[in-house]
């Protein structure tokens, strides 16, 4: 049963870094966004960003260099990817369901990079504190995200605001994370479950010798399925974000030539949008679509 853990679990970590990547790709490689011109930008000077202002007030702006400032992005990011703080404060009652959720995955994938380490490190007293933190970090990220889970499952199952939001794979989403964590428990409240110095090791040394508890190998197994398969759905949000505020809401780079061949080459595909009054049938260009104005279409044919 080891020999078919592990190989779940490689499977699992390989498709989702390739997963990663893909999206990682795609997102990069997608046409330039409408900018949404929302001042203050982060990474604007901090004396800007008091009165919400920007690089443009500048006399001769095009002709200074620009020093993005990284400090003020972090202090952003920071409390809005650890805490949810942007959830926190538009809707609470979410993030009172949402941030346990994702502070357990977060909890369990630093007990996953600590029992890692500590196994390389093998048996010296550097590994030893390693794995003493991973087990609190283990039981902590299992009952978090069973709680989450449990509660973001059953808020879309009796809120009518969700209902229109609510499909199969959203619930099979927060309620697979929900069984795999309580099966993770099962096993490890057994009384049979090796330590988890024992289980990193055998794990990166691939000794299949192991025994394992049946609930934490369906546990396991579960998870790497779930793991594998999280970057080709919507909960890639993870990286998502990271293009929404860098290349949409905080993109506030001048134009240039190399923006302006992009968007004349933009301009020549040839969208086959379903919104039926903008007549994007894959027939006209996107700059023929940008140049009509659809109301005075419609009001042409009828």
């Amino acid at each position: 049963m080891a020999t078919l853990v592990f190989l779940f679990i490689y499977a699992g970590v390989l498709v989702f870094a390739v997963g990663c990547v893909g999206r990682v790709l795609q997102y990069a490689r997608a046409p330039i966004h409408l900018r949404w011109e929302l001042y203050p930008v982060p990474h604007e000077a901090p004396e800007r960003v008091t009165h919400g202002g920007s690089y443009f007030e500048q006399g001769d702006w095009w002709k200074k260099e620009r020093h993005p400032n990284l400090a003020g992005e972090l202090s952003f990011m920071i409390p809005e990817m650890l805490l949810l703080k942007g959830l926190w404060e538009y809707n609470r009652k979410l993030w009172y369901r949402s941030f346990p959720f994702h502070a357990g995955l977060y909890l369990l994938m630093g007990a996953a990079v600590l029992s890692t380490v500590g196994a390389v490190f093998g048996g010296s007293g550097l590994a030893g504190v390693l794995f003493a933190i991973a087990r609190v970090c283990a039981w902590a990220g299992l009952v978090l995200t069973t709680f989450g889970g449990v509660a973001l499952f059953w808020r879309r199952l009796v809120d009518p605001e969700l209902k229109n939001y609510t499909g199969l794979g959203d619930l099979l989403n927060v309620g697979g994370f929900a069984i795999a964590c309580v099966l993770a428990i099962i096993g490890a409240l057994s009384g049979s479950m090796p330590p988890l110095a024992t289980l990193a090791r055998a794990l990166l040394t691939f000794d299949s010798t192991v025994r394992l508890p049946a609930a934490t190998s369906a546990g396991l197994i579960l998870g790497s399925v779930i793991l594998g398969y999280i970057p080709y759905t919507h909960m890639a949000h993870f990286v998502a974000k990271y293009f929404t505020y860098h290349t949409i809401r905080w993109d506030d780079a001048p134009n240039n030539k190399q923006i302006a061949a992009r968007v004349a080459e933009y301009l020549t595909y040839r969208p086959t949008w379903s919104a039926p009054h903008i007549g994007a049938d894959g027939t006209k260009t996107w700059g023929e679509i940008a140049t009509t104005n659809p109301p005075e279409k419609q009001a042409v044919r009828k």
